[in-house]
């Protein structure tokens, strides 16, 4: 199993997410955060689903998950054989690339959770 780390910026766009989610339908927030756990469990387990984001990002190592129900990517990037960590939980109508700048923080340790 591998080890599944999620960088701070990336959890406040899923609580803001669910919030907004939520707003507009009851319930609706608690089903988006039900897909981000589907999502990392996945990640956890094999990583099943996951391709290179095009272009440069793509040559660095990083990757996607497309969520099923939501308009969101998990963007990860791979560590290590045992790890991975979860740059953005980017929306596919938000600027793209707009969680790059975060990648300095793949090797910073006290920005995950």
């Amino acid at each position: 199993m591998r080890k599944v780390r999620v960088l701070e910026a990336a959890a406040s766009e899923v609580i803001e997410a669910a919030a907004w989610y939520e707003e507009r339908n009851s319930g609706l927030g608690q089903a988006f955060g039900r897909a981000v756990d589907a999502a990392l469990d996945l990640l956890e387990s094999d990583g099943a689903g996951l391709v290179p984001l095009p272009g440069v990002a793509g040559t660095r190592g990083l990757q996607r998950l497309v969520m099923k129900r939501f308009p969101y990517d998990v963007v990860v990037v791979e560590r290590s054989a045992t790890e991975v960590l979860v740059v953005a939980f980017a929306h596919h109508s938000r600027h793209p690339g707009y969680w790059r700048g975060r990648l300095s923080a793949a090797t910073d340790d006290s920005s995950t959770k």
